[in-house]
This record gives C-alpha cells, sequence and structure tokens, in this order.
C-alpha cells in the first residue's frame, strides 16, 4: 500500500497512474502536475474538515480561529471538557458538536485510531471513520487523502470531481457517485492521485479554485462547490 506524503510521492504516483490509463496524458496536458497539498493529521486536521463542511471558507476559517483561540491545544480531550455553550460561541452548530464529541469519544475510549487509517486498506479506513455518526462519506475520503496521504482514497461524491470526469472524458452527464467510483476503478491503487489530477484539470478549465480542506490557523480559500457529509 502506497501513500502520498512528498512531491517524490505524487510524481511517482503520477507516472504509475498514467501507464494504467493513457487517456489521463491529454487531462495533465491541460492540467498541469497536480499540487501536493497535505493537511494536518489527527483530531485537529478530521476536526477542521468537518468544521468547514456546508460553510463558506470566510465562515469556516472564523469558527477554525475562535477554537484554536480558546482552546490550547484544540484535540480531543478539550471537546471532552467542554461545555455546549462554549463551543457554540465558537461558531459550532449542534450537529458539528455532536460529531466532534462522537469523535472525541471514539478515540478516548479506543474505538478510533487515526494513526493506524494509514496502514489500512482503503475501504477498510472509510469504514472507520463512517461508523462514527456524522461522518459521511465524503468527509471519510477527504482526510484519508490530504491528512493521511492514503494513495488510493477517492472521494467519488465530490461534486468537483464528477464535473471534472464529466468534462475530461466527455460524459453528456456528470456522474453520479457510485458511477465515478466505477470509473476509477482502473485507477486503482492511485485513485487518490487520479483525484488531485481531476481536481487540477476541473480548476483549469473552470478557472476556480475546489480545494475545500481548510488550512489549520491559516487563511481559506473560495468553496465554489462542496456536497453533503
Amino acid at each position: 500500500m502506497s501513500h502520498i506524503h512528498t512531491e517524490a510521492d505524487l510524481e511517482f504516483g503520477l507516472a504509475a497512474l498514467l501507464r494504467l490509463d493513457a487517456r489521463l496524458e491529454e487531462v495533465l496536458a491541460i492540467s498541469g502536475p497536480p499540487p501536493l497539498r497535505r493537511r494536518a493529521a489527527g483530531f485537529p486536521g478530521l476536526a477542521a474538515i468537518v468544521c468547514s463542511q456546508q460553510l463558506s471558507t470566510a465562515s469556516a476559517g472564523a469558527i477554525w480561529g475562535r477554537l484554536e483561540q480558546a482552546f490550547d491545544p484544540f484535540d480531543h480531550h478539550a471537546v471532552l471538557r467542554a461545555s455546549t455553550p462554549k463551543l457554540k460561541r465558537a461558531g459550532l452548530s449542534a450537529a458539528k458538536i455532536k460529531t466532534f464529541r462522537a469523535v472525541a469519544r471514539a478515540l478516548r475510549d479506543g474505538a478510533l485510531d487515526l494513526d493506524a487509517l494509514a496502514e489500512l486498506p482503503a475501504e477498510q479506513a472509510h469504514a472507520a471513520l463512517v461508523a462514527l455518526k456524522g461522518i459521511g462519506p465524503w468527509t471519510a475520503d477527504i482526510y484519508l487523502l490530504a491528512c493521511v496521504g492514503h494513495a488510493d482514497a477517492f472521494p467519488a461524491g465530490d461534486l468537483a470531481l464528477q464535473e471534472a470526469a464529466k468534462l475530461a472524458f466527455r460524459k453528456r452527464k456528470r456522474p453520479t457517485a457510485k458511477q465515478l467510483a466505477r470509473m476509477a476503478e482502473p485507477w486503482r491503487p492511485w485513485r487518490g492521485v487520479a483525484a488531485r489530477l481531476l481536481w487540477t484539470y476541473y480548476r483549469a478549465v473552470k478557472r476556480r479554485d475546489v480545494i475545500v480542506v481548510p488550512r489549520t490557523g491559516q487563511a481559506r480559500r473560495a468553496v465554489p462547490v462542496q456536497p453533503k457529509p
């Protein structure tokens, strides 16, 4: 099982991906090489993704900034100790507070080991995350791809990836998550590289940013497309 931790890893994976599907050479010619775009792992990384769901990057950034100011450090222990009013004052919705606490309890009780996800096949790691209340397929796959660096994680439910596939492969309609997952089967075990390539292609043809995972403690960028978790 491979991981994408460095630019060299990404270059290696891209070369392997192109050998699996020569059609992607045309996509690469338009998009250029995809960026690495890694994010913090562990509870902060997963919490940042949950925080960004259904929000503009400006709103998500403001909430995350308040959380980092209110808790030092902001980890699962802090969430378990925090009162609901304090979390709400930071801007978290009731649903996101429930998700934060579900993840925090799973980490405390040993039901979830975020470090171990890196050593599991993509499907098993995905299943471990979506078993938690409030963690949907998109959130799980984005965490595995951006935070863990899993080379085969593929968020088929991402609307920008679906649109990119429609354009790149000249589909009449945007593929559904299930259809895109089937399209991605030939790209194993480098589906995570394919996702990066398609996101980059989407930006090239649409001229807008589609990366939805915030950098903890840093400025966020616009989020034109984002599915429900």
